[in-house]
């Protein structure tokens, strides 16, 4: 069988949105599994495409998920299925088709000239979630900087003709306004783009290194979307960041003041990760996330009520790999603990003896947190540094939040041997004689 479709079990049932008091669009999901690879991550990843077609405002009428041997060139599922498709999309009267794989240019053409409908594929979907959901200048910058690099790869010699195709879903944001737009305007805009968050770059840079030179420890709370980041930052720090029970709900970067043992440090949220994460999202949000990068410490929420909580893990701790942050020391948060069984509970502490457990909405174990992140942050480590004589500030700074255990002024600067917290580790590396 190499088609599978269901429209009443579980995971691929119809879902209408009849009481939104709005018309939302008739969607046809797609699946496909290739090769040898599972069918249950093909349900997975098809499930969770229906959980972002309902956060962009669609109605999904089917959902179904094709098997083959490998992707047909012309249309990805082969001509057979498309076939099969144009009368689903007949008999379910859908305005839009979503597939969950990467459509090339000439598919997604070939596609829409045989079905007479709007076509996208999963990278789309999630740029016109991240439209929606932008709403600081950087966020619209980032977020049409992704589009129009998604856009030009897929114009052909005369523009893009989509007039036929209306407005909704895939043709929101900041990249809207033209949808007949040639290759020159487009780089003329990504041009004007690279230059604003170059410029907003700098503005968060200086505000890094301000933190840094006064020995302010960063947090950083990365995890899967839709995992309550945005809860526990409101939790500890009174953030009054949106907080919705939808996938991308907050895009824009929230940093806050916590004070743990009378030390001040800061915590900044960050963009929710999705299994698949665009390239172009990565790329355009690299400055976002090099608060990651630059972080003391990684805050890993985890959805612990979810069943595909591992996978969401390993997708996580993917683009940490993938934007260079995979060496940044990392202290995994279990939330909605109030959602499991006791066994279920017991489990995972015994998965994860190093982890802690919360409920964001409920304020369950919120001290212990404070007390593993004042742990990880403040106990002390012994390092050997020489400072330059130019560098007073850095002297300065070890001597107001270390301890000094030796000081020897010498011809290049000044050697010093003291106690610093870890999060000053990073700051001071530099400057190390050897190994603490």
């Amino acid at each position: 069988m190499d088609m599978m479709q269901d429209k009443n079990a579980d995971n691929f049932e119809t879902r209408r949105d009849g009481d939104s008091g709005s018309v939302s669009e008739r969607a046809i999901l797609v699946g496909v599994k290739f090769g040898s690879s599972r069918y249950a991550h093909a349900a997975e990843s098809l499930d969770e495409l229906k959980s972002l077609a309902k956060t962009a405002g669609a109605e999904v009428v089917v959902a179904f998920i094709q098997k083959r041997e490998s992707p047909d060139r012309a249309t990805l599922i082969g001509r057979g299925k498309m076939e099969e498709l144009q009368r689903m999309v007949a008999e379910e009267e859908a305005d839009v088709v979503i597939f969950d794989s990467e459509l090339t240019a000439s598919q997604q053409r070939n596609i829409e000239e045989m079905l007479d409908r709007k076509v996208l594929d999963r990278t789309a979907l999630i740029l016109d979630i991240f439209a929606q959901h932008a709403h600081s200048l950087e966020g619209k910058s980032q977020v049409e900087m992704a589009q129009m690099q998604y856009l030009l790869p897929r114009l052909s010699g005369k523009g893009v003709q989509m007039s036929r195709l209306g407005g909704g879903i895939g043709t929101r944001g900041p990249g809207e306004t033209k949808l007949e737009v040639d290759r020159r305007r487009i780089r003329q805009r990504i041009q004007t783009l690279n230059r604003e968050l170059a410029r907003l770059a700098k503005v968060r840079l200086s505000k890094r290194k301000h933190r840094a030179k006064m020995g302010v420890p960063a947090i950083s709370i990365v995890g899967y979307t839709n995992a309550g980041k945005s809860s526990l930052l409101n939790t500890l720090t009174g953030a009054g960041v949106l907080v919705e029970d939808q996938l991308f709900s907050t895009l824009d970067t929230t940093v806050r003041r916590i004070i743990l043992q009378n030390r001040v440090m800061v915590l900044g949220d960050t963009v929710g990760f999705i299994n698949n994460l665009p390239h172009q999202l990565i790329e355009a949000f690299k400055s976002t996330l090099e608060e990651v990068l630059e972080a003391d410490l990684v805050l890993h929420v985890i959805d612990a009520s979810s069943e595909t909580m591992s996978l969401k893990i390993e997708a996580v701790d993917a683009v940490l790999e993938d934007i260079g942050a995979g060496h940044v020391p990392q202290l995994r948060v279990f939330n909605k603990m109030d959602l499991l069984r006791r066994e279920e509970l017991e489990n995972l502490r015994a998965r994860y003896p190093d982890a802690v457990f919360v409920s964001a909405k409920r304020g369950t174990g919120l001290e212990e947190l404070k007390d593993k992140l004042a742990s990880r942050l403040l106990q002390s480590r012994e390092i050997s540094l020489l400072i330059p004589y130019e560098r007073g500030d850095l002297l300065s700074l070890v001597q107001r939040r270390g301890v000094v255990i030796r000081s020897e002024a010498v011809a290049r600067g000044v050697e010093v041997e003291a106690q610093v917290p870890p999060y000053m580790v990073h700051v001071l590396a530099p400057f190390r004689l050897g190994k603490a």
